[in-house]
């Protein structure tokens, strides 16, 4: 299908690098995909002349180290330079088996958890200064599980506040913004009930704001790991798109005002996981006869206010967690994606 280029400048077409990581690398799981690769088939992405603008990067080894020094950053914003890309959101490593720490769980975990995001910023404010990040947030997450959240969800929310409190400290004196994605594996944002909860607890809109993601976000009105919160009914019938429509409308109001950073992606209305990542919204290919969501009709949902288009969004991106390498490595994998990103420009851009 030929897609014509759209006139819209903005929102800038970003592509993630962390498939190459999440849920590879581990015993049993499939190898990691090397930066170097995935800059690649990202960069030789092309539909009718458009190609995508930049990426955002995971902060943790084997792509970017979150110890990386001033040398180790200019190199990596050449490499990325090189091939016409730019840099935007980054994902800081927040989780105990990365250097980070339960966001409720003991005082050094909190403190492992506030040094690791520090760490994020300070690459985030290094970036900005290079000239290779006009745009971003820095991604966090509670790093804990629902199962252990949910042995004291009180607790577990008041100090998951506290945390995220603290890190917008210190995400404040680097001229950052911290952006909680919500997705169903992680305590305190299993829901999309809970996660406002702990966005309002915090109440620091100026510095943590919302990530919401087209995968994960469906399961929020499904219910999926808290069934009580749920806005779709069970056994839900696909076919009727204006009860999905309802859904997205009411969750959108919710979280709509929090958002401040967007990934398009599709999801089948199941789970996935795989290596050491649990399971949480299943990434599916753009063109899934499964997909459950027209992409860039639903990405308005999150992307307009009362029909009008937001404009506080600079740059969209794809994720595209836990699809198995022999796809990743196919180069029409990513003009696939790429063409899904295009329409959702096209239906939601500005100049």
């Amino acid at each position: 299908m030929k897609v014509q280029n759209s006139d819209s400048k903005f929102p800038k077409l970003h592509n993630a690098m962390w498939p190459g990581l999440v849920g590879k690398g581990s015993p049993g799981a499939e190898p990691v995909i090397d930066l170097d690769t995935m800059l690649g088939l990202t960069a030789a992405a092309e539909v009718d002349g458009t190609r995508f603008d930049g990426v955002d990067l995971f902060l943790f080894d084997p792509h970017v180290s979150i110890d990386s020094k001033s040398d180790d950053l200019e190199r990596l914003a050449a490499k990325v330079t090189s091939h016409g890309l730019e840099i935007g959101s980054l994902v800081a490593p927040v989780w105990p088996p990365t250097g980070g720490g339960s966001a409720m769980g003991s005082d050094e975990d909190r403190k492992n958890f506030v040094g690791q995001v520090e760490k994020a910023c300070r690459i985030g404010q290094t970036l900005r200064k290079l000239g290779v990040r006009p745009h971003g947030i820095i991604r966090i997450d509670s790093a804990c599980g629902v199962g252990d959240w949910s042995k004291d969800p009180e607790g577990s929310q008041a100090r998951i506040a506290a945390t995220f409190s603290e890190a917008c400290k210190v995400a404040e004196g680097f001229g950052e913004r911290l952006a909680a994605e919500g997705e169903i594996c992680w305590g305190g944002m299993h829901s999309w009930k809970h996660m406002v909860d702990l966005l309002e607890r915090v109440n620091r809109p100026d510095v943590l704001g919302f990530q919401a993601d087209m995968a994960h976000t469906l399961l929020y009105v499904m219910g999926y790991n808290a069934p009580e919160d749920a806005i779709l009914p069970q056994n839900h019938d696909w076919s009727d798109a204006g009860m999905l429509d309802e859904a997205l409308k009411k969750l959108t109001a919710a979280l709509g005002p929090w958002t401040i950073d967007f990934h398009v992606a599709q999801n089948d209305a199941t789970v996935f996981g795989s290596g050491t990542h649990d399971k949480t919204g299943h990434h599916c290919l753009p063109k899934d006869p499964n997909g459950k969501l027209d992409i860039p009709r639903h990405a308005g949902f999150w992307l307009r206010t009362a029909g009008e288009v937001t404009r506080k969004i600079p740059h969209i991106c794809w994720d595209g967690c836990m699809f198995p390498n022999e796809v990743m490595l196919q180069q029409q994998t990513w003009n696939d994606v790429l063409q899904a990103m295009i329409s959702v420009r096209q239906a939601h851009g500005w100049s």
